[in-house]
């Protein structure tokens, strides 16, 4: 039986005033890979951030871990989340622009596994230019180095927020290969945002799906992808 890794349990969470996510709840298992998909503006991002800390969160617990090493996240400060093992690529990737691609990583790495070399293997382009600023990189490269960014941190989980949106196609097949790779080959937890459901639900074990700030679905990849109709019927974007 594989360990929890993370249990998110009755989260209500929003901005300001504004309640987005209503009474959510899910669980991953520590190796495993969970699809977030939903309509535009259904509360995707705004789970992301949450589980990051970057929103206001009104009630429910997130924990991550298990055993002595369980740790309530909603109690701590987002800086305090990447301690404890949480890897945030938000959608505006938010690299240092001014730094190089080397000096992007060096800045934050923590010790484990994973560091600059082993991101420069992952993405070769980012090896030819480490010693280029950020604002020298494409927008692939820039998203290539938000998520060696991190992997950097050696996490636990890693939350990836539409990281194919506006790539290139070569650029977006690279991506995917380097996350079926740091998911599958090396057993890293992820859960993934992405508007086009049937490339992220090909390297997920299991996918939610969100509408109006609720969970309106949850199972395994393998039987949303081996249902286009129901996909269709749950986000209007069957392929």
């Amino acid at each position: 039986m594989a360990n929890e890794l993370l249990r998110v349990e009755n989260v209500s969470a929003g901005y300001g005033e504004a309640v987005v996510l209503n009474n959510i709840s899910l669980s991953l298992e520590e190796g495993k890979t969970l699809a977030l998909l939903g309509r535009n503006g259904t509360g995707k991002t705004t789970l992301i951030n949450t589980l990051a800390g970057a929103t206001r969160q009104y009630a429910g617990s997130i924990m991550l871990g298990a055993g002595s090493s369980r740790v309530a996240l909603h109690k701590l400060a987002p800086h305090e989340r990447a301690a404890a093992g949480i890897g945030w690529v938000p959608q505006e990737r938010n690299i240092f622009k001014s730094l190089t691609v080397d000096e992007n990583l060096t800045a934050v790495a923590r010790p484990g596994a994973w560091n600059s070399e082993r991101v420069y293997t992952m993405f070769p382009r980012l090896a030819e230019r480490k010693s280029n600023l950020g604002t020298q990189l494409s927008g692939g490269e820039q998203q290539m180095l938000a998520v060696g960014r991190a992997l950097v941190l050696n996490p636990k989980l890693l939350l990836l927020d539409e990281p194919l949106e506006g790539l290139a196609p070569i650029i977006v097949e690279e991506l995917l290969r380097a996350i079926r790779r740091i998911t599958r080959e090396e057993g890293l937890s992820a859960i993934i945002v992405e508007q086009h459901p049937q490339a992220i639900l090909a390297i997920s074990d299991s996918a939610v799906v969100l509408d109006r700030g609720t969970v309106v679905h949850s199972g395994t990849a393998q039987e949303l992808r081996e249902q286009p109709e129901v996909l269709d019927r749950l986000l209007g974007v069957a392929r």
